[in-house]
């Protein structure tokens, strides 16, 4: 999985339009093996981003949990302290 895609489910405030539509960004590159497509792929390319959006935002509207939101803060830290770890 694409390192640069986050858990965007079960925050406090839930994920923005902007949050969900980097993660299907780097689905799509990561699936399509390039950057930016060529002139003949930019309109797939595109639709298959606003398609991935579109079903991540409906899926993480879908989902039902009881467990109390996270703090996005503290997991950015938990992240940061994992990486040091990891990385020295």
């Amino acid at each position: 999985m694409c390192r640069n895609i986050r858990t965007l489910y079960n925050f406090e405030p839930s994920a923005s339009e902007d949050e969900i539509y980097a993660a299907s960004l780097q689905y799509v590159r990561k699936v399509s093996g390039f950057n930016k497509p060529s002139k003949a792929n930019e309109d797939a390319y595109n639709r298959a981003i606003e398609e991935i959006a579109s079903s991540t935002k409906l899926l993480l509207n879908s989902l039902i949990t009881n467990a109390a939101p996270r703090n996005r803060e503290i997991e950015a830290e938990r992240a940061r302290a994992r990486n040091e770890k990891r990385f020295g």
